[in-house]
């Protein structure tokens, strides 16, 4: 039974892991506001951001995927503290680097930093602690990425220079590693009071299925796919905010950094709503509404009447769209079957680094040849393939269980 002193640990690093979440949330926000600045640093174009994505993601890919091995070899406390150093050390090193290749180099180590962050600590969490304390987790990284935008802005408008909000997010994860290093002993005390068997981390190897056999399956790419449009759309709006706002339409820098700000704020207060009542509304439910929601702010936002109208467009799709990744992460075994979902899992992961890397920098290519106002309208496509996409996944797993009904029975099925 665990005593007083298991308890106060366990809750010291339950709080140590949210501001770690914060920390991992705040360079997803600087990036949207600080580029218009950046390119105009590197003299690069508009699409070169694409680049820099690149290389952030692949870091992420590659660290997420080895996250097993290195917390087996290193333990949490190890690995936090090393990817958290890691990442500072890259931020930092974007403001001094001269030349723009540099940058995008420093891109993998901060990639490298932040997979293995998400992945030990969604780990870490989902082991010891369970699901309502991962609903907090992640809007934890909401808090940060909202909180992003804000020092950004306040470095261009105060000191005029994009390097600020680098310094200080590259600064604060140095000081977050230093945390890592001081409580190493509690993480490894931890882990050794927490037993092995929990149902969480248990549920996740119950099945060894051949990778091979999920490839097989067509609901599984269906699966990977909505994983693929979600996380870019979402990382668009992020990104390209800011530099619609002010370099297409007008709006002052100050103002634009809050409408971008106001994206992650409503994003993450929708994810806060949305864990309490996800038990009464249902995933499929709750997924469909937040894509009829992200459909009507970008009509807002391709009409564009006024300054107001944008805000609350912005506002609207960051509300609508919070609930749609973990909602569509807990239902993968309904979607693929139990034998598959964590094949699927794990393969959803990889398709969020792809999404992220591939739709922004289409959307930038497409706004160097054509226009900046190409972006509203790319993000109603994206929306719209997904609510289409999504509709195809409910009808094909609707099938399913009428099948299995009528092979086996309803009770059956049900379970």
């Amino acid at each position: 039974m665990p005593t007083n002193k298991t308890r106060v640990s366990g809750i010291g690093l339950i709080v140590l892991a949210f501001v770690a979440f914060i920390a991992l949330g705040l360079p997803d926000g600087l990036l949207g506001v600080g580029w218009p600045s950046i390119r105009d640093s590197f003299a690069v174009p508009l699409d070169a951001i694409g680049m820099l994505l690149t290389t952030v993601i692949a870091g992420y890919m590659i660290s997420s995927f080895f996250s097993g091995f290195l917390l087996s070899r290193l333990g949490v406390g190890r690995m936090l503290a090393a990817s958290c150093l890691l990442t500072g050390m890259a931020l930092i090193g974007y403001t001094v680097v001269p030349h723009w290749w540099m940058m995008v180099a420093l891109g993998v180590f901060a990639g490298l930093g932040a997979g293995a962050i998400d992945a030990g600590l969604n780990t870490y969490v989902a082991a010891h602690f369970g699901e309502t304390l991962m609903q907090w987790l992640h809007a934890s990284w909401g808090v940060g990425v909202t909180i992003g935008p804000i020092l950004m802005t306040l470095g261009l408008t105060t000191l005029n220079t994009w390097h600020f909000g680098y310094q200080i997010v590259g600064i604060f994860q140095i000081a977050l590693a230093i945390c890592f290093v001081l409580t190493l002993a509690m993480w490894a005390s931890h882990a050794r009071n927490v037993p092995s068997g929990d149902e969480p981390a248990k549920r996740l190897t119950d099945y060894q299925t051949p990778m091979i056999e999920t490839l097989r399956q067509p609901q599984v790419w269906l699966s990977v796919m909505l994983f693929f449009l979600y996380v870019g759309a979402e990382s668009s709006l992020g990104i390209w905010t800011y530099t619609l706002l002010t370099e297409s339409r007008g709006v002052d820098q100050a103002l634009a950094g809050f409408f971008a700000g106001s994206y992650w704020f409503t994003f993450t207060i929708g994810r806060i709503a949305a864990g309490m009542i996800t038990i009464r509304t249902g995933a499929t439910r709750l997924v469909f509404t937040g894509l009829s929601g992200a459909l009507l702010g970008a009509v807002l936002l391709i009409w564009n009447p006024s300054q107001l109208m944008n805000v609350v467009a912005v506002a609207l799709i960051g509300l609508a769209i919070a609930p749609i990744f973990p909602a569509l992460m807990s239902d993968t075994s309904m979607r693929v079957g139990d034998h598959h979902a964590a094949n699927t899992i794990g393969m959803q992961m990889t398709a969020t680094g792809f999404g992220t890397a591939v739709i922004p920098g289409l959307m930038g290519v497409l706004a160097q040849r054509v226009s900046l106002e190409i972006i509203p309208l790319c993000l109603l496509v994206v929306y719209a393939s997904l609510f289409g996409l999504y509709l195809l996944v409910v009808r094909l797993r609707r099938v399913s269980v009428t099948v299995v009904a009528a092979k086996t029975g309803p009770t059956q099925a049900i379970k």
